[in-house]
């Protein structure tokens, strides 16, 4: 490994958790999770081996999206906890080998911030100008709508002012006027008042739409939008040397290059892979694996500090929208079929667990191919455990359920009353009676424990941190073969994303007639030829990385 290469790049090589604190763990029992409660949990954290913490908006809210609407972009939800509380977190984190970055929401407001309040007082008003007003009734905006199931255009009548205000997202959420001189100072302040209390970095939301507002009339007022997230990325950089912004930008690969600075890797550190994780569910759809190939093949060259996110689901609906109508509507018959299992035609609300049935064999193959996929991997709380989703919770929020820590009252997220709970627990076959975290913790064969020594094994594999992606021919259009190769590492990883056995015939030119192929997930070899021939045994839904191992090869194996 090269040193100079990884040392002050951690993201290279992270493995990120996303939680939502209201729903992880309830240390008061007041039925709503809070930091007390997730400094508790953090070894079970640091024993699977995760290395950085995303939190969701823990900033005080008016709780209509939540958290999404904030009030106070400085302050602590008190329902969640204190400045200390927070403090303590971070620090006690940072004793296990975490850092901690959260959810960065500048784009829009609630309609509650004490800053929209005034600007809606009077056209006069100091606090106008932070928000993004017209004269003039405005056109149909209804195609522009993010949300069709609750709004019918991106601009609302402001009765007291009879002008209307741009909210992208929705009505209680008006968005900031970012090419505003004032409302960029105030985001720096932002940035670096929370960078001093500790955190080590910003999931960026909806980074688009936030340029967008960086010229929200078209007249580049603001100038290029880009300059503006060079800039904060600069400042970034001045205060925090390590700090880093994921950016939530779900676009096509050309556009999402510009926003990693288009090869000069000065705007984001990393992004969200949308359309890799898109195709993944059209490859499982179809037990064919050239969807996902295809994806991986076609991401543009990212700048060396860079970093794809790669995951399975996030905390939003599972989107689809990258994909075609027809191949949309074929994840939605494998995945989804009922209609109350999608959201707005575009994604799907639930958790992948019940979508492959609780199928042992699918979901570990699944997170195999996740964690050896070049990039960073993404894990959203209760995944290293198979937690399912509440298809009675509406939208959004169906995967958004309590933290499944016992069989006990539940699940051991809080000991109140089920009615005062921040959400309802999982029903039925994923409920906490079945899935939970102590009894995966006392058996070696659980999803936990497979997901724990892919971890291990990912973080000994810096290739998958930095190298590019090669597709390895072969004839099974149901197996995926990559490989990636760094500095003196170089693994082999093999999915068979159908249900019937294989034997995989490879050219890995890497053995040169003198190696072999040595399992790293259990026990097993297997020899090259002296052209680097080899093959490879799956069974039905099984997966192999192997370490290309040579004479002289100072890898772990």
């Amino acid at each position: 490994m090269r040193i100079t290469d990884t040392a002050d790049l951690w993201w290279k090589n992270a493995v990120i958790y996303c939680l939502d604190i209201e729903t992880y763990m309830d240390w008061n029992d007041d039925g709503i999770g809070d930091m007390p409660g997730l400094v508790q949990r953090l070894d079970h954290l640091a024993e699977l081996g995760v290395t950085c913490l995303w939190l969701m908006p823990f900033y005080p809210t008016a709780n209509r999206d939540d958290g999404y609407d904030i009030t106070d972009h400085y302050g602590v939800d008190k329902r969640l906890g204190t400045h200390g509380d927070l403090v303590e977190l971070i620090r006690t984190a940072r004793d296990r080998g975490m850092r901690v970055i959260a959810d960065l929401v500048v784009n829009h407001t609630s309609d509650q911030h004490p800053w929209f309040k005034a600007a809606r007082s009077s056209k006069d008003n100091p606090y106008r100008d932070y928000y993004v007003w017209r004269t003039e009734a405005p056109p149909s905006t209804k195609k522009e709508v993010v949300f069709p199931d609750q709004e019918d255009s991106i601009w609302e009548l402001d009765e007291k002012t009879g002008e209307y205000y741009l909210h992208r997202f929705y009505k209680h959420q008006p968005d900031l006027n970012v090419a505003n001189e004032t409302v960029r100072d105030e985001i720096a302040k932002m940035i670096g008042f929370w960078l001093e209390v500790g955190l080590s970095g910003f999931r960026v939301d909806a980074v688009p739409y936030l340029l967008e507002g960086a010229d929200p009339n078209g007249e580049d007022e603001g100038g290029d939008p880009h300059d503006y997230l060079r800039s904060l990325r600069s400042f970034l950089g001045r205060r925090s040397g390590d700090a880093i912004l994921l950016g939530e930008v779900n676009l096509p690969h050309a556009d999402q290059r510009k926003f990693f600075g288009d090869g000069a890797g000065d705007e984001l550190t990393m992004m969200f892979d949308f359309i890799g994780m898109q195709n993944l569910y059209l490859s499982l759809a179809r037990a064919d694996a050239k969807p996902i190939a295809r994806a991986l093949q076609a991401r543009p060259e990212i700048p060396k500090d860079a970093q794809w996110a790669t995951f399975v689901r996030n905390h939003d609906e599972l989107t689809l929208d990258k994909l075609s109508e027809d191949e949309r509507q074929e994840v939605f018959a494998a995945f989804g079929p009922e209609e109350s299992m999608q959201l707005y035609g575009r994604g799907l609300r639930r958790r992948l667990p019940p979508m492959l049935d609780g199928d042992p064999r699918r979901l570990r193959m699944v997170y195999s191919l996740l964690f050896s996929l070049p990039g960073t991997p993404v894990l959203f709380y209760g995944e290293e455990i198979g937690m399912g989703e509440n298809l009675d919770v509406p939208g959004r929020l169906a995967v958004r359920t309590p933290m499944q820590w016992t069989s006990g009252r539940n699940g051991g997220f809080s000991a109140a009353r089920p009615s005062r709970l921040a959400a309802p627990v999982v029903t039925g076959g994923f409920s906490p009676e079945h899935i939970n975290v102590a009894a995966q913790r006392r058996d070696p064969d659980s999803l936990l424990s497979h997901i724990s020594l892919l971890i291990r094994r990912y973080r000994e594999c810096p290739e998958l941190g930095w190298a590019p992606v090669k597709i390895l021919e072969q004839p099974f259009r149901e197996v995926l073969a990559h490989q990636c190769t760094w500095d003196d590492g170089s693994l082999v990883a093999l999915h068979n994303l159908s249900s019937e056995p294989v034997v995989v015939p490879l050219e890995v030119e890497e053995l040169d007639g003198d190696g072999e192929l040595v399992d790293l997930l259990a026990d097993g070899r297997v020899q090259g030829d002296e052209k680097g021939r080899v093959e490879v045994s799956l069974e039905g839904y099984g997966y192999r990385w192997l370490r290309v191992v040579r004479p002289g090869t100072r890898r772990l194996v």
